[in-house]
C-alpha cells in the first residue's frame, strides 16, 4: 500500500505537475468521506472487504475518529459480541448514550460510552483506581494475555484502588471491571488502529481526488505480483467509476499501467508471459 501511494503520487507529479503532500492533507475532506460513506472502498487499505463496506454504509463515518474506531471494531470479537452493532446504533441514536459513572465520560465520550481501545482501559485505571501508568500497562498486558489468574489479581488491585480513591461505589466499580474483563476478549490498541486509519485515509483521498492515477498505480501493484484476480477486480472498479481501461498496445503500453488522459492504459505487466526485459527490448 505504501508503494501504491508512492507510485500514485509520482504519476500525479508527472502528469499534472502537482505535488500532493500527505503530511498536510485535510482530515475532514468531504470527497474522501463521501467515498467512505458510499462504501466505494475497493482499493482502500483495510476497508475493501464486503463486511467492512456494509459497516461503512450503515455507520456513515463523518470524521477521522470514526475510521479509527471502525478499524478496531471490524474484527471477530466485537462483531460476535454485538459491540460493533451497538456502536452503529449509538451513532444514529445519541440519546441512548448514557454514563452511569460520570468520571469516565471524558474517557469514553469519543466512542459513545463503549470501551473500544486498550488505552481507554488504562486511563480508567489511572483516573478511577489510582494506578500508575506502569501499573495500567500491566493491566493492558494481562488483558492481552487473557490469563484468568492475572485478571483476578488485576481485579483485586483495581477494586482496592477504587475504594482508596473513594470516587466510585464498590458496586459500580465491580460492574465496570466486569465490563473491562469482557472487553479483554477482543481489546484493540488505538495507536495501531490510528496508524491503519491514516493509511486508509490517504488511499481513499487519492482515489477520491486522483482516481485515474490511483487506479493505475493500484493495477500496476497487483499485476507485478501476479494477482490476476485482483487485476480483474480493479478493472471492474475502474469501469464502475467511469474510467476507461484502454487495451494493451505494443506502441503505447509500458510495463506498468499508465495514465492516458482520463483513461488508464493497460500495462504489459498484466499480460501473461511478458516480462520487463521483453518490454524493454521493444
Amino acid at each position: 500500500n505504501l508503494t501504491v501511494i508512492d507510485d500514485a503520487l509520482a504519476l500525479v507529479r508527472k502528469d499534472l505537475g502537482e505535488t500532493v503532500d500527505l503530511k498536510t492533507l485535510p482530515i475532514d475532506d468531504p470527497k474522501t468521506f463521501d467515498l467512505f460513506r458510499a462504501g466505494a472502498t475497493d482499493g482502500v487499505f483495510q476497508f475493501e472487504s464486503r463486511g467492512m463496506k456494509e459497516l461503512l454504509l450503515s455507520y456513515k463515518p463523518d470524521e477521522f475518529r470514526d475510521l479509527i474506531a471502525l478499524n478496531a471494531l471490524y474484527r471477530p470479537g466485537p462483531l460476535k459480541s454485538g459491540m460493533t452493532a451497538e456502536f452503529v446504533k449509538r451513532k444514529h441514536h445519541p440519546e441512548e448514550v448514557k454514563f452511569d459513572i460520570p468520571e469516565i465520560e471524558p474517557i469514553l465520550r469519543e466512542t459513545r460510552g463503549i470501551i473500544v481501545y486498550q488505552e481507554q482501559v488504562m486511563r480508567i485505571a489511572v483516573e478511577l483506581a489510582g494506578f500508575s501508568l506502569a501499573e495500567a500497562d500491566v493491566l493492558r498486558k494481562a488483558m492481552g494475555k487473557k490469563v484468568a489468574e492475572m485478571m483476578r489479581q488485576q481485579r483485586d488491585g483495581f477494586l482496592r484502588g477504587v475504594r482508596k480513591k473513594g470516587v466510585v461505589s464498590s458496586e459500580k466499580a465491580r460492574a465496570l471491571f466486569e465490563n473491562i474483563k469482557n472487553f479483554a476478549e477482543y481489546g484493540f490498541n488505538k495507536s495501531h488502529s490510528a496508524a491503519y486509519a491514516a493509511l486508509a485515509y490517504q488511499t481513499a483521498y487519492l482515489k477520491a481526488h486522483h482516481p485515474v492515477h490511483y487506479m493505475a498505480a493500484l493495477l500496476t501493484s497487483e499485476a507485478e505480483r501476479g494477482a490476476t484476480d485482483q487485476v480483474v477486480k480493479y478493472i471492474a472498479e475502474c469501469q464502475r467509476m467511469g474510467i476507461a481501461v484502454l487495451p494493451p498496445d505494443i506502441n503505447e503500453s509500458n510495463f506498468r499501467f499508465t495514465v492516458a488522459g482520463p483513461a488508464v492504459r493497460f500495462g504489459l505487466a498484466a499480460v501473461k508471459n511478458v516480462g520487463v526485459k521483453a518490454v524493454e527490448l521493444v
